[in-house]
C-alpha cells in the first residue's frame, strides 16, 4: 500500500526527528538548475550536494544555541512560582494563571515559528532573530529582580502579620510580562528550527552522514535532559538560596554567549532554501473542496470521476491511496475542465489538489480526537511547577541539619523516574510483552497512551490524598509559618506517577503522531504535542479561575486561597482526577473507532480513476 521514492529520501531523519522537515531534496526538479546566493543565505540543492556539509564542525554552535535557550526557559519555569509569590508578592491563583498562560503561549509559539521558517525566511534567519528575542526577554526578567523600581518593596514582618504584602504595580507587571513575551518569541523561533537546522549539516545520502544524524539526535536529547536537571537543581538553588538576580543572570549570560557562538559558525553552516509549509497544502484542500461542493461524488458505476494524482516529489516518501473516509474532501482532487496546464501541473492549487494532499489532510482529521484527549491527560503535568511547589513550601524540606531542598527542585523526582524507567522499559518490559502480544512495540501506541492517562488520574488521586494528610498535619501541629512537620519526600509518590504518565503518555503521543503522519508531515505531529501542552496549560488556568471564584462564597476561603492550610487543594486535585476519568472514557471510545494508517484503505469497487501524470510531465 506504500510506494517508496528515491533512495536519498529522509526516511532516517523523519523517523527520529519529530520537528524535522526534509531539507536536502527539492520539492521541484527545476530547482536543481536555480542559482542562489551563498554564505549565510541559501544554496540551491545542486550546489548543496556538491558542497561539503558543515557536519560536526557546526554542532557546538547549533547545540549551544538550543541548549542555552532551554536553560533560559526551564530555568525560569522551574522556580518561577516561588519568584512570583515570594518576591513579587502575587496571590497564588494569579501567579498560577500567569505561569499557565505564559507556558501555553510558549508552546504555541513554535507553530508560528515553524511556519515562518518553512514558508519564508529559512531556519538560520529564524534562529538568529529568535535568539536576540530570547536574550532580550531574559535581560528584562533579570532586571525585574535587580532594579528596585521593577519589583515591589521587600515585605516586613509587621506587614506579614497585618495581611498581604504590597504586590507589583501595573507598570512592573507589564515589564515582567513583556520579558516573558520575548522569551516565548525566542522559544517559538529556536525550538522548531534547531533540530532540522542541525540535520541540514549532514548529508543523508552517505553512511557517514546517517551516522552523524543519529549521533546528533542522541547528543541533542542528552543535552536536553542535562539542562532540565541543571535548571531544577543548580539554577533553582542559586535563585532560592543566593540571589534571584544571579539565578536569572547566569542563563541570561549563557544566552548572550550562545548568540556569539551561533554567528561565529555562520560560514560553516549549510543553509537550505525554505521549501514552504505543509499548512498551505492543508488550507488548499479545504478551499478546493469548498469551491467544488456542488460536484457529486461517484456513488455507482454510472458516475466516473477523474482524480488528480501527479507523481510524488522527492520530499514525499509514502504514496497514499484514495480512501472513502471523509469523502467530501475527495472533491478537491476531481479534475474539471481547464484546471491542468499542458505540462500536467494544476493551474490553481487552491482549486485542484492531488490525492496525496487530500489524504494527508484526512490523516490530520483522524488524529484530532486522539489529540484532544491528550489535553486533559496532560493537565496534571502542567501542575508540577505550581501547586506542588506551594505544597513543598509548607513541608519540611531539610536533608540533614544544614541543607534544605529548594521547593522548585522537587520536580527532579519525575525526571529521575523517567531516566530510570525508560531504559528498563525498552530493554526488559517491551521484549517480554512482544513475546505475548506479537506486537513490535509490545503494546499498541494507543494502549501506551491509555496507560499514561491512567497514571495521570492516579497521580491526582494520590496528590489529593497526600495533600489531605499534609493539611491535617499542619493544622494539628501549628507553626508560625504554617509548615507541616511532614517531609517533602511525601510528594514523591505523586511525582513518580507523573513521571510514568510522561513516559507512557507524552512519548506515546510523539510516537503515535510520528507513525500516523506521512514522513514529510511529521513536524505537524510534533507541533500537535506542543499544542497539547498549550491546551493543558490554558485548561488548567481556566479551572483555577473558575474554582477560585465558585468556591469563594458564604464567607469561606476558596479551595485555592494563598494559605493552602486553610484552602482545600486536595479537592482541586480530586476534581482533575474526576475529569481524567471522563476523559479516559472518551479516549477509549475514540481509540476503538480509530483506524491506523495503512490498516484500512480504500474499497476497490468504487469507480475512482486515478490519473498518473508522470508521462505528461515527462
Amino acid at each position: 500500500m506504500r510506494k517508496q521514492q528515491s533512495s536519498s529520501s529522509w526516511s532516517f531523519c523523519s523517523t527520529k526527528c519529530f520537528q524535522c522537515m526534509p531539507s536536502w531534496s527539492s520539492s521541484k526538479p527545476s530547482s536543481l538548475e536555480k542559482q542562489e546566493e551563498r554564505d549565510g543565505i541559501v544554496l540551491s540543492d545542486s550546489e548543496t550536494k556538491k558542497r561539503k556539509p558543515g557536519g560536526w564542525k557546526a554542532m557546538p554552535f547549533i547545540l549551544g544555541n538550543e541548549t542555552f535557550e532551554r536553560l533560559a526557559t526551564f530555568g525560569l519555569m522551574a522556580n518561577f512560582m516561588v519568584y512570583l509569590t515570594r518576591e513579587l508578592h502575587m496571590e497564588q491563583v494569579f501567579a498560577v494563571n500567569i505561569i499557565n498562560l505564559w507556558w501555553g503561549v510558549t508552546n504555541v509559539a513554535p507553530l508560528v515559528g515553524a511556519f515562518i521558517s518553512d514558508a519564508y525566511v529559512g531556519r538560520f534567519r529564524t534562529i538568529a532573530f529568535a535568539s536576540f528575542a530570547s536574550f532580550l526577554g531574559m535581560v528584562t526578567v533579570t532586571l525585574t529582580s535587580w532594579m528596585p523600581q521593577l519589583h515591589p518593596p521587600r515585605c516586613t514582618q509587621q506587614e506579614l502579620n497585618l495581611g498581604p504584602c504590597i504586590g507589583p504595580t501595573k507598570a512592573q507587571l507589564g515589564i515582567l510580562l513583556m520579558g516573558l513575551g520575548f522569551v516565548s518569541i525566542g522559544t517559538g523561533g529556536i525550538r522548531p528550527c534547531s533540530i532540522p537546522f542541525g540535520v541540514d549539516q549532514f548529508d543523508p545520502t552517505t553512511d557517514e552522514g546517517k551516522k552523524g544524524i543519529n549521533s546528533f539526535f542522541n547528543l541533542y536529547y542528552t543535552t536536553f535532559t542535562v539542562i532540565l536537571l541543571l535548571a531544577q537543581t543548580i539554577v533553582v538553588y542559586i535563585q532560592d538560596s543566593i540571589s534571584w538576580t544571579i539565578g536569572f543572570g547566569i542563563p541570561t549570560l549563557c544566552m548572550f554567549f550562545s548568540i556569539i557562538f551561533f554567528f561565529i559558525g555562520a560560514k560553516i553552516y549549510v543553509h537550505v532554501k525554505a521549501e514552504g509549509s505543509p499548512c498551505s497544502g492543508i488550507l488548499q484542500v479545504f478551499s478546493a473542496a469548498y469551491r467544488k461542493r456542488q460536484i457529486k461524488l461517484p456513488v455507482d458505476s454510472e458516475v466516473v470521476a477523474i482524480f488528480y494524482d501527479p507523481p510524488l516529489n522527492d520530499i514525499v516518501l509514502t504514496k497514499l491511496p484514495l480512501t472513502n473516509h471523509y469523502r467530501f474532501l475527495n472533491k478537491a482532487a476531481i479534475i474539471e475542465e481547464d484546471e491542468l496546464k499542458p505540462d500536467g501541473t494544476c493551474v490553481n492549487q487552491w482549486r485542484l489538489c492531488s490525492i496525496q494532499q487530500v489524504e494527508e489532510v484526512k490523516c490530520l482529521i483522524r488524529i484530532i480526537p486522539i489529540w484532544a484527549a491528550g489535553i486533559i491527560s496532560l493537565t496534571p503535568i502542567t501542575q508540577q511547577g505550581t501547586f506542588p511547589v506551594s505544597q513543598a513550601l509548607k513541608m519540611d524540606r531539610h536533608l540533614g541539619p544544614h541543607f534544605q531542598i529548594p521547593a522548585g527542585s522537587i520536580g527532579v523526582i519525575s525526571l529521575i523516574t523517567i531516566g530510570l524507567w525508560l531504559p528498563f522499559y525498552d530493554r526488559f518490559i517491551v521484549p517480554a510483552l512482544r513475546k505475548i502480544t506479537k506486537h513490535e512495540g509490545g503494546i499498541t501506541l494507543l494502549q501506551r497512551i491509555g496507560i499514561g492517562i491512567i497514571f495521570s488520574i492516579l497521580s491526582m488521586v494520590v496528590a489529593g490524598l497526600i495533600e489531605r494528610e499534609r493539611r491535617a498535619s499542619a493544622i494539628l501541629h501549628p507553626q508560625p509559618l504554617g509548615v507541616a512537620p511532614m517531609s517533602v519526600m511525601w510528594l514523591a509518590p505523586q511525582l513518580i506517577l507523573m513521571g510514568f504518565c510522561e513516559v507512557f503518555n507524552i512519548i506515546g503521543q510523539i510516537e503515535f503522531f510520528n507513525s500516523q503522519f506521512p514522513e514529510h508531515m511529521r513536524s505537524i505531529g510534533n507541533a500537535l504535542v506542543s499544542c497539547s501542552f498549550a491546551g493543558a496549560s490554558y485548561l488548567n488556568s481556566l479551572l483555577v479561575t473558575i474554582v477560585h471564584h465558585v468556591t469563594n462564597k458564604h464567607g469561606r476561603p476558596d479551595w485555592l486561597t494563598n494559605d493552602i492550610n486553610v484552602g482545600r487543594l486536595d479537592y482541586f486535585y480530586f476534581l482533575i482526577a474526576g475529569m481524567g476519568v471522563l476523559n479516559m472514557i472518551y479516549f477509549i471510545y475514540c481509540a476503538r473507532q480509530y483506524c491506523y494508517r495503512g490498516s484500512s484503505l480504500q474499497k476497490e469497487d468504487k469507480p475512482y480513476v486515478d490519473v498518473e501524470l508522470s508521462s505528461i510531465k515527462a
